[in-house]
């Protein structure tokens, strides 16, 4: 008939179309690492988040529940629910010229801890530490904000120092 023919309702479909599903163009990109596949161990079920942490997505491909979409994967956002197996989270996506505050919820298992403010964190403590011992000295704590480095300081050159340079004359060598 017809479809045997590749004609419906008069028009040719044996051309086939790429389809934009949800998971295309994904095969690297929820691809597990080498020696990494298989069972989630079970510490990542054990993990406590709070609400106002911060967290990566990073989609694990072993399961298929409560992913995320593909265009989450890698990206930070911050925990505004936390039930049973899964945790609300909010990331922020361009979308044109403005930035629109994205909510969904992913199952734990796509979800971990994120290191971006360790280092406010660090410069946090240490900061503290410094102002426990001045206050402990007596002494006024210098500014806590992070400084720029300056200009080096002043010097004379001495002529022992400077080294001329100059371009050697080119010669042909055969």
């Amino acid at each position: 008939g017809a479809e045997a023919q590749g004609l419906f309702d008069g028009k040719r479909v044996d051309a086939m179309v790429r389809s934009g599903g949800k998971r295309s163009n994904t095969r690297d990109l929820f691809s597990r690492a080498f020696r990494k596949k298989g069972t989630l161990p079970l510490t990542q079920y054990l993990i406590n988040y709070k609400i106002g942490e911060h967290v990566d997505i990073v989609t694990n491909s072993a399961i298929q529940q409560g992913m995320p979409y593909k265009f989450y994967h890698g990206r930070t956002g911050r925990v505004f629910n936390v039930s049973r197996a899964a945790v609300g989270v909010e990331v922020n996506k361009q979308v044109g010229n403005r930035i629109i505050p994205k909510r969904f919820h992913v199952r734990v298992e796509h979800v971990r801890k994120s290191k971006c403010s360790e280092n406010f964190k660090r410069e946090i403590r240490a900061r503290d530490a410094k102002r426990r011992e001045a206050k402990k000295a007596g002494t006024a704590l210098v500014t806590p904000k992070r400084m720029p480095k300056g200009p080096s300081e002043a010097h004379v050159a001495k002529a022992s120092e400077i080294e001329y340079l100059e371009p050697i004359p080119y010669k042909f060598v055969v």
